[in-house]
């Protein structure tokens, strides 16, 4: 009979952290590295409330959820925001024609190598620009973080990428094609409407597994995380472009083809790293497209968030523009070869309570 293996010791014991401190030092110097480029290049930093009346309306993001008491006692309920996005628009909408935030975000049901509960987020927007802009930003901070860390490659399990080669720019329809065998766009229309029983039969020929009540946007995400994703940023990083009208609620259609938006990826070592979005100002589509995903959220987890009101009616008055959202802790993950996001995080959330969890004695 063997004995169990002893607790791992937390954080913040003096022996875990002089492990983990090159990595948080890194990680401060390619945080101040980003806050000079941006600011050399004329953003403004800001800083958006973490309590908002929504928080994001996308059908697979969980929010944690909490009550403002009013001064007359009475409860206001709020969340803690999943992204600074609707912040930021607003911004826009004000006037400010380049902004930067970098600054926590929370996210919930989300833990694991390269999810954390609460994280740092990375966003940034151009007024009147493409969002091949942003494409070109992404280049410059792959090289810039690693440049601060030290590090001529990226690695993660095994996988590596130069962070100084130009990334390679590839559409989802070819991605699907050649590391699926797919034919993605013949099963979207030019309305945006979806053959599901096509992307079945398409999935079942390349040999991917189905089931009767998977919908369109299931299948699309079944070949992304087993074919497409994990051959994306080896040797370089793969800038993912060009998805399909449904898979992108806040992105402008493409004026090239209507059946895809102006929406891209960046990934590093079969991590995605960044999201990107030439942005929509239509007001009335993007209610159409939340109320969509807020009734498949109902459907899959029985729940549903509000819509910011506020936020439709600054996007109404925002100008064009392109904005993208970037795991800074991912980033500094690649760049300094840590295995876990929370090796790069100075103090992570505390794991749910274990029985075995070390007393502060043990750790004298």
């Amino acid at each position: 009979m063997t004995s169990a293996s002893p607790p791992a010791s937390p954080w913040w014991a003096p022996h875990v952290h002089a492990d983990r401190r090159p990595r948080l030092l890194a990680r401060n110097r390619i945080a101040a590295s980003l806050r000079a480029w941006f600011s050399e290049r004329d953003f403004v930093e800001v800083e958006a409330s973490a309590l908002q009346v929504s928080p994001g309306n996308e059908t697979h993001l969980s929010a944690f959820a909490t009550t403002a008491l009013g001064p007359d006692g009475l409860p206001h309920p709020f969340y803690l925001h999943t992204s600074p996005e609707f912040a930021c628009k607003k911004l826009l909408a004000a006037g400010e024609p380049r902004l930067f935030s970098l600054g926590p975000v929370y996210r919930n049901r989300e833990r694991g190598a390269l999810h954390h509960p609460e994280f740092t987020m990375l966003e940034w927007y151009r007024a009147g620009e493409t969002y091949d802009g942003l494409m070109r930003d992404c280049a410059d901070l792959l090289a810039l973080a690693a440049e601060r860390a030290g590090a001529a490659t990226f690695a993660w399990r095994g996988i590596e990428a130069d962070p100084f080669a130009a990334p390679e720019r590839l559409a989802v329809a070819e991605a699907f094609r050649r590391h699926a065998g797919i034919d993605l766009l013949a099963t979207v229309a030019p309305d945006a409407s979806t053959d599901r029983e096509a992307l079945a039969a398409a999935l079942a020929a390349a040999g991917i597994r189905t089931a009767p009540d998977d919908t369109w946007a299931d299948l699309f995400s079944r070949v992304m995380v087993e074919r497409v994703e994990p051959a994306l940023g080896r040797g370089r990083a793969t800038i993912l472009c060009e998805y399909p009208i449904p898979e992108a609620a806040l992105a402008r259609p493409s004026p090239a083809d209507p059946r895809v938006a102006e929406r891209f990826e960046l990934y590093c070592c079969g991590v995605e790293l960044a999201n990107a979005f030439g942005e929509l100002t239509d007001a009335d589509e993007q209610r159409r497209r939340f109320a969509a995903e807020m009734d498949e959220k109902q459907r899959v987890y029985g729940e549903r968030y509000p819509l910011d009101e506020d936020f439709l009616a600054a996007l109404a008055r925002m100008p064009e523009a392109s904005g993208i959202a970037l795991g800074f802790d991912r980033l500094v993950m690649l760049a300094t070869g840590a295995r876990r996001i929370e090796d790069v995080i100075w103090t992570p959330v505390a794991q749910y309570p274990r029985a075995d969890y070390p007393r502060a004695e043990d750790l004298r």
